[in-house]
């Protein structure tokens, strides 16, 4: 079978010259500590953000329910797996009638389909609650040398152009910080422009080009 290579860029951040500072959240979203009772809410969060998206045909696992729950299962496993350097990212409908509050309650949206072991369908209520709508995560570890790597950093289509990225790449990185971690870097697709443009402005450099090989047959085509 044949090969196709996707151009990737590694991008770095000096915690020590970038940390980031966030503004309060929108209403009605809450930032998630991690925890291992959240490990299929952070599924759910990634494979409604990466199922249409390039990352998708480069890490076939990304756009398949149950390949995101193992990810995540990989994850939260590898040695230097960093909880306080992983976050979620949780919506809740505000009721008309509810006045805004510091700490707005947890929270969700839209119906769609289950995803990963026994998850309930988005957006549906619980015990006449609206329920928790899993709209972005970010997971950190530790490499063999000291430094940071964000994994699968993501927000859901819904939820996207209002700030809502910055905040959970501002909790991530000030987890890596507490940790003692100075550098920080990720991987992007070149062809991801938005994605770089992001990553510049909060801080990230262009600091090597890499080339991931995938099975044509792995591809998908998304409309």
């Amino acid at each position: 079978m044949g090969l196709t290579y996707f151009k990737r860029f590694r991008m770095e951040i000096d915690l020590a010259q970038h940390l980031l500072r966030a503004g309060p959240l929108p209403l009605g979203y809450r930032l998630v500590p991690w925890h291992a009772a959240t490990i299929e809410a952070h599924a759910e969060a990634k494979y409604h953000s990466f199922r249409h998206e390039l990352d998708a045909n480069v890490f076939p696992c990304l756009g398949d329910p149950e390949g995101c729950y193992r990810l995540m299962l990989e994850i939260s496993r590898k040695e230097g797996f960093l909880p306080g350097a992983t976050w979620l990212l949780e919506y809740r409908p505000q009721a008309r009638s509810a006045r805004p509050t510091s700490h707005p309650p947890p929270g969700p949206s839209e119906p769609e389909m289950p995803v990963a072991s026994g998850m309930p369908a988005r957006g549906c209520a619980t015990n006449g609650q609206p329920a928790v709508e899993y709209c972005g995560t970010i997971q950190g570890i530790c490499d063999r040398s000291g430094v940071g790597a964000i994994q699968n950093f993501g927000v859901t289509p819904e939820h996207r152009g209002r700030g809502l990225g910055t905040q959970l790449m501002a909790a991530s990185l000030a987890g890596f910080a507490r940790s003692g971690i100075r550098r920080v870097y990720l991987e992007v697709t070149a062809q991801n422009e938005a994605a770089i443009r992001l990553y510049t402005r909060l801080g990230f450099v262009k600091v090597r080009t890499i080339y991931k090989a995938v099975e044509l047959g792995a591809l998908s085509l998304f409309g």
